[in-house]
């Protein structure tokens, strides 16, 4: 118990994320998947203001954000990652099926390198060395409790496995580990945060949400783990909460609100900054913006 105290009692007090800048979309879309690219991010594929998939795959950087090419297929609820400067593009879902493919993403379009276990969507990822690290998931007939690894050239493999099968969640890669937070198990929205150690393959519970969340984005920041907007278990029930999350100990402090309600965002944790993209708001509005958030110092 003193172990635990003298622990919480050295974490600094974090520090609330403010916006900084709004950059306008070429499209609306909600559920990107996004992985910095350069000192910017790609976001692919999602969900239009129809709630039909797209193939886009937008650029975003200082000077903008533009269309720069295609998926092979339009796919929504799929992840993306970074790893060592190339994007990544896993799974995704469109008309009841899910693919598990895994796609190299550069200048020179998209091209198949590898395969998830089982086709999946609902799921992200994040990056920790030279692996990506894929979590949870639905192959939409059944949500998925695995954490799946890719390292280009070395191939695929289950490495851990989640307390509860997982969908939608907020991850993010802090200090070697994965933290993972909310989710739904299927039509539940969860409060647990869990971290997983790939150096064992352990998963455990650290903390607690406030609240049970579900459809947030994660990102990481000067190693914190934050969780932005989200919503309850109804489409109408979104958040504009910014939470930040002490890795170690799970504790959790408000950090800032975004500008409005939203669920469904894509994230990126760039240079010093973290980036959104997309979303949906309460009325069901598909947002065409993203939005840079920076530390409120």
């Amino acid at each position: 118990m003193s172990d635990a105290r003298s622990a919480t009692a050295a974490i600094p007090a974090p520090v609330a994320l403010r916006l900084t800048g709004t950059v306008r979309l070429p499209v609306a879309v909600q559920l990107p998947a996004v992985a910095q690219h350069g000192s910017g991010a790609l976001a692919l594929g999602g969900l239009d203001s129809a709630d039909g998939s797209v193939s886009d795959v937008i650029a975003i950087d200082n000077g903008g954000a533009r269309d720069v090419g295609r998926l092979p297929s339009a796919r929504h609820d799929a992840a993306a990652a970074d790893i060592e400067g190339q994007a990544y593009f896993f799974g995704g879902g469109d008309q009841g099926s899910a693919s598990d493919l895994i796609l190299h993403v550069g200048s020179g379009g998209a091209q198949v390198v590898g395969h998830l276990p089982i086709g999946a969507s609902d799921i992200e990822a994040a990056t920790i060395g030279r692996t990506a690290y894929v979590v949870g998931g639905y192959t939409e007939t059944t949500p998925l409790r695995t954490i799946v690894a890719f390292t280009p050239g070395a191939g695929v493999r289950v490495v851990g496995t989640l307390p509860r099968p997982l969908r939608y969640a907020a991850i993010a890669a802090v200090g070697g580990r994965l933290l993972i937070a909310g989710g739904t198990s299927g039509v539940i929205a969860q409060r647990a945060i869990l971290s997983f150690d790939p150096s064992t393959g352990s998963v455990r519970q650290v903390g607690l949400l406030p609240h049970p969340t579900t459809h947030a984005a994660g990102a990481a920041l000067d190693g914190r783990f934050y969780v932005l907007g989200g919503r309850g278990e109804n489409l109408d029930e979104q958040r504009s909460s910014i939470l930040a999350v002490d890795p170690l100990s799970g504790v959790v402090s408000p950090a800032g609100r975004l500008p409005r309600p939203l669920s469904d965002l894509g994230a990126a944790s760039l240079s010093g900054r973290i980036l959104l993209v997309g979303g949906r708001d309460s009325s069901g509005a598909v947002q065409d913006q993203a939005l840079t958030l920076v530390p409120a110092r």
